[in-house]
């Protein structure tokens, strides 16, 4: 049996995160279900940095992320975020939705602007001649570079003396005199005061086998596929182009277009796979909106986004079960926020005091507390 001062549950963005946040004065061991890390929803995200997107708390988050991925420190690289405008388009009947966003987001990211369908055809030549009747640009929208980040998180924990294991699926926890024992699926235990459950989709069985009631965080499926840019077409400058709909989104890739339907389809956990109905409709949508015209998928994957009740991640100490504490739901924004949640979570983890500059930009503790809601059975 080994010994810490923290056992996180979790090797994607979400552990490896705050692992590497409570690493600077805590004796801490990751456990990691499979083989690698970042094997599931991390590992297949394409995740962009956007903060006009989501809500409140999670806008928040993002923005006190951002000078983290802007100067990130040792070991991480340079260069995390690169240029990627989003332009959030609203087809005919949607324009007043749209400007509603628009008053909301402005707010605290006055940099968006309102645009027309002449300009946002200019931005997006791909657009359909009159299928936009308002849209919305971004300009400080980013594509992140998500395996960088996170091996730049597990370097940094390794750096702080971390232990990471792999295969080391949790079957059960159990708590006596102040102190977890954690035990995985080959009969390894880990003893700490503390368990993170940063599980992500696994979070609510990674409760019930602790004896703690789940909360409902719910893994829903998002299917992505690839098509091909019309010939002798450079897509390279392209902006992200999304629906207010949430009926698609799309972005360059390379040559190609990343697609995606958006999609939010109820899924257990697991090894998640791309739905074909949802690729037919997503593909159907991005050639209403477009002139792709496209016929073939290249290529396609599906990832789980989990979230809670009300959307907002949960972060903090388990009502009941004393020194279990929730780091969870962080839903489609989890890598986007990862600096900010993940110091947010250390310090409460510690029973200390959140940084203002994360609580400046609008964030509640009580409103991402793991106590908000009831527990479900």
């Amino acid at each position: 049996m080994s010994s810490y001062d923290v056992v996180v549950v979790g090797g994607g963005i979400a552990g490896v995160s705050i692992a590497y946040e409570l690493g600077a004065d805590r004796s801490v061991c990751l456990l990691e279900r499979e083989s690698s890390l970042a094997t599931h929803t991390t590992g297949r995200s394409a995740a962009t940095f956007i903060e006009s997107l989501g809500g409140d708390q999670i806008r928040g988050l993002t923005r006190a992320s951002r000078p983290f991925y802007e100067s990130p420190p040792e070991p991480f690289e340079e260069g995390l975020l690169t240029p990627l405008s989003l332009l959030l388009i609203a087809s005919a009947g949607r324009a007043d939705a749209l400007r509603s966003m628009y008053g909301q987001i402005s707010v605290l990211t006055p940099d968006v602007r309102l645009l027309d369908e002449r300009e946002a055809r200019r931005l997006n030549p791909l657009l359909r001649p009159g299928y936009v009747e308002l849209a919305v640009l971004d300009p400080g929208a980013r594509e992140m570079d998500v395996h960088a980040i996170h091996q730049g998180y597990a370097r940094g924990l390794r750096r702080r003396d971390g232990v990471v294991q792999r295969s080391a699926k949790v079957v059960s926890a159990t708590r006596r005199g102040g102190l977890w024992t954690v035990t995985d699926a080959a009969g390894g235990e880990y003893r700490a005061p503390v368990v993170v459950n940063a599980a992500g989709a696994w979070v609510d069985q990674v409760a019930q086998a602790a004896g703690a009631r789940p909360i409902g965080i719910r893994p829903l499926l998002r299917t992505i596929f690839m098509v091909g840019a019309p010939a002798g077409t450079d897509v390279s400058g392209l902006p992200l182009t999304a629906d207010i709909d949430d009926a698609f989104y799309f972005r360059p890739e390379g040559p190609q277009l990343l697609c995606s339907p958006a999609d939010e389809t109820p899924a257990p956990p697991g090894d998640a796979r791309p739905d074909p109905m949802s690729i037919a409709l997503g593909l159907e949508a991005v050639n209403a909106a477009t002139v792709l015209n496209a016929r073939h998928v290249r290529s396609s994957w599906a990832g789980l986004r989990s979230f809670a009740p009300d959307r907002n991640p949960v972060v903090g100490y388990d009502g009941q079960a004393e020194g279990f504490f929730w780091f969870a739901g962080q839903g489609g924004f989890g890598i986007q926020t990862a600096p900010a949640l993940a110091r947010l979570g250390a310090a409460l983890v510690r029973n200390a005091e959140v940084a203002a500059d994360i609580l400046g930009h609008g964030v509640s503790v009580e409103q991402l507390a793991a106590t908000r809601f009831p527990t479900v059975d």
